[in-house]
């Protein structure tokens, strides 16, 4: 271990400390609470969207550890200009590939909890719209 995977962490840990639009949204179209109960981590996404469906901008706040907070950091900055339909398709591997880590099975809700918030947050926009 060492070199690439150094840096990785280094990333993580970066993000956690200073998350990436962490706060509010002044009037979000959807807000959405996820939360992982193996861990306890929580993470609200706050999505404005168009009437397109593209995201026009993105908050989240929360608590819980590193991975989770770090994941719904990277994919922040990621989900800008993109299309509803383009976050819905995206899985684990694209998680993993934005945290450049591989994060093991107890690991992977961590990393998967702000992608899967921002889902759920897009499908109740949806049923709305």
């Amino acid at each position: 271990m060492g070199g690439m995977d150094d840096l990785y962490r280094e990333q993580i840990l970066e993000h956690h400390r200073t998350p990436h639009n962490f706060g509010q949204l002044a009037e979000p179209t959807i807000s959405v609470d996820g939360r992982n109960p193996s861990c306890g981590d929580l993470i609200t996404m706050q999505l404005q969207l168009d009437a397109e469906g593209l995201i026009t901008d993105v908050a989240f706040s929360g608590r819980g550890c590193a991975i989770s907070q770090a994941s719904a950091s990277l994919l922040t900055d990621e989900l800008r200009g993109k299309r509803a339909e383009e976050i819905t398709a995206l899985g684990s591997p694209y998680v993993m590939e934005l945290l450049g880590v591989e994060v093991g099975p107890s690991r992977i809700h961590c990393a998967l909890l702000g992608l899967e918030t921002t889902q759920k947050a897009l499908a109740t926009w949806r049923s709305k719209s």
